[in-house]
């Protein structure tokens, strides 16, 4: 493959991606709004560019084949916030792959598409949308987006549903860990798969206590290997019991199924920032 464009390259996900992203390609092309992301691993370049803007996005995509879309307002906020990178962002993503002749987009969906559903509930790939938020909402409008663009156009996608991809210090994790290494496993997977069409893959790790089912997008050959498991003992033996009264608790969106739309859902989430430096 001669280039993959990697948007989002400058957040916590994107920047443990760039290297293996590298790896796949002659050139990888990191973007975000950012001046600049410092140094660059070899085969890698920066182009500063903004998702709400149709003219930015067409000119990083340009002589792409895939690109790997992260970038977004990542937290649930009020929907004026959300609705230049996450919504208008998204459709510039499509928009500028299908004109610039891109084979496919492997986009960063997350948990929040389907987050309303009861975590007793071993939900599927193909279950109905039930958003938490104006975040979870528009990952929603990028899935259909896909599956518009695919139908119409031509033009694949893959949809990575990522549960939680942090490090383990609370209850729901437990389920709900995608570690950095199957992030990469998955990613890889998503762009060397021969065909995929339209397809949603859920972005977990092999937890004992996987609260979703990724048996419809066993094609694509993704088999995590890592385990929360190993943090149960001392994650239980610190948690209060959960209350099943709670939709933060009961749901699999977990914190953004109990906050207030507009309110940010990682505030409560005490995600640590382990960002990879180079």
């Amino acid at each position: 493959m001669k280039k993959i464009v990697l948007t989002g390259a400058a957040g916590r996900l994107g920047s443990h991606m760039r290297e293996p992203l590298t790896k796949l390609a002659d050139e990888l092309v990191s973007t975000d709004i950012v001046d600049d992301i410092g140094k660059l691993y070899p085969g890698e370049s920066y182009q500063q560019g903004d998702l709400a803007s149709l003219g930015d996005m067409m000119e990083v995509l340009q002589g792409a084949e895939m690109v790997v879309h992260m970038g977004a307002y990542a937290d649930e906020g009020p929907f004026e916030k959300l609705l230049g990178p996450n919504f208008i962002g998204a459709y510039n993503i499509w928009e500028s792959a299908y004109q610039n002749g891109l084979r496919r987009v492997i986009y960063g969906s997350s948990i929040h598409a389907v987050g309303m559903h009861p975590k007793n509930e071993f939900i599927g790939t193909d279950v109905p949308h039930r958003p938490d938020t104006f975040y979870g909402l528009a990952k929603c409008f990028a899935e259909d987006l896909g599956s518009m663009y695919w139908d119409k156009r031509g033009l694949e996608s893959v949809h990575m549903r990522i549960l939680s991809c942090a490090q383990v210090n609370n209850a729901r994790a437990l389920g709900s860990w995608l570690s950095y290494d199957d992030l990469i496993q998955l990613t890889q997977r998503c762009i060397e798969s021969p065909v995929t069409g339209f397809s949603v893959v859920y972005g977990v790790s092999n937890n004992d206590r996987v609260p979703v089912d990724n048996s419809n997008a066993s094609f694509l050959g993704y088999r995590p290997k890592d385990n929360a498991e190993q943090f149960a003992e001392e994650i239980l033996a610190n948690e209060s019991p959960m209350d099943p009264q709670d939709p933060g608790h009961m749901c699999h969106g977990g914190p953004f199924a109990s906050v207030e739309l507009g309110n940010s859902g990682t505030a409560q989430m005490n995600i640590v920032d382990d960002a990879k430096k180079h």
